[in-house]
């Protein structure tokens, strides 16, 4: 449902890029900063004030790997699995973060969307295998047992209070 306070936050994020449809992807971009996905009513709101088809907003949103159309985490937790970090064993310490988190292959954020976990092709990294990114801060030679003393320190408090 389209809501006053999502309309003027999207208006707003328009406005930014003087409403210009070569701007679309810094637009999207700002949506997704501001809500941590993009909700359907702000896409389709988006469509009608910028004469943009659904369908096109959507192919781009579906299309680039960083939109996402489900809510996120306060803090994105992504786990390399490229050769290097999978060969040093990237895998446990995924099951962990599932165990630790309640999570599954379906179920990638909390119910308190505090966090949410992704495994990802590349973090670029390689001679630090296996690595963590956490909310852009890369943690190098990661264990299950230190991933989740990392993850018990984000439900404290500890780790970026400030994230949107």
């Amino acid at each position: 449902m389209l809501t006053r306070e999502i309309k003027e936050k999207v208006d707003g994020i328009i406005d930014d890029h003087n409403s210009k449809q070569s701007a679309i992807i810094s637009i999207l971009q700002g949506i997704q900063k501001e809500y941590r996905f993009l909700p359907e009513e702000a896409l389709d709101y988006l469509s009608g004030r910028m004469d943009i088809s659904s369908s096109k907003i959507y192919g781009i949103a579906t299309f680039y790997e960083n939109f996402s159309l489900e809510p996120k985490g306060k803090h994105i937790i992504k786990i390399c699995d490229g050769t290097a970090c999978h060969i040093r064993k990237s895998q446990p310490i995924l099951d962990a973060l599932k165990k630790e988190l309640s999570l599954s292959q379906d179920k990638t954020t909390t119910d308190d969307l505090l966090i949410t976990v992704e495994m990802v092709s590349c973090l670029g990294a390689c001679s630090l295998a296996p690595v963590v990114n956490v909310d852009g801060i890369v943690h190098a030679k990661m264990t299950p047992s230190k991933t989740t003393a990392l993850v018990r320190k984000i439900k404290e408090g500890a780790l970026s209070e400030d994230k949107n």
